[in-house]
């Protein structure tokens, strides 16, 4: 084999790792300009949120450690109750659908008793 084509070959290789950088290179810059475009719609929306997040405006937290006992004992038999209403709220209305899906008026089964 002539010297010239250890040229060509390592020429061509050359050439070849070159393209293939360069395709890797316009592959990563598009993978990154589309993940900047997302981080800046990501910051838009994480704007807008904040924004709705300060219109409702939460109530500031106060530590239950300086309240009175006695307010957190009522507050919390007051919730107790509030839980139980509405767990018999529940259980009532699960006792009147029961109720609707079980009563049957009997007159409309005669048809099946009859002799013929």
């Amino acid at each position: 084999m002539p010297w010239w084509s250890w040229l060509v070959i390592w020429g061509v290789l050359v050439l070849g790792l070159l393209g293939m950088l360069a395709l890797f290179a316009v592959w990563l810059f598009r993978k990154t300009m589309a993940a900047a475009a997302e981080v800046s719609a990501l910051a838009q929306k994480a704007e807008v949120l904040s924004r709705r997040a300060e219109e409702l405006g939460d109530p500031p937290f106060h530590s239950a450690v300086f309240q009175d006992a006695s307010e957190l004992l009522d507050e919390r038999e007051y919730a107790k109750a509030e839980r139980a209403n509405a767990r018999q709220a529940r259980r009532d209305a699960r006792v009147r659908r029961g109720k609707l899906l079980t009563s049957a008026d009997p007159s409309q089964f005669a048809h099946l008793t009859r002799r013929n």
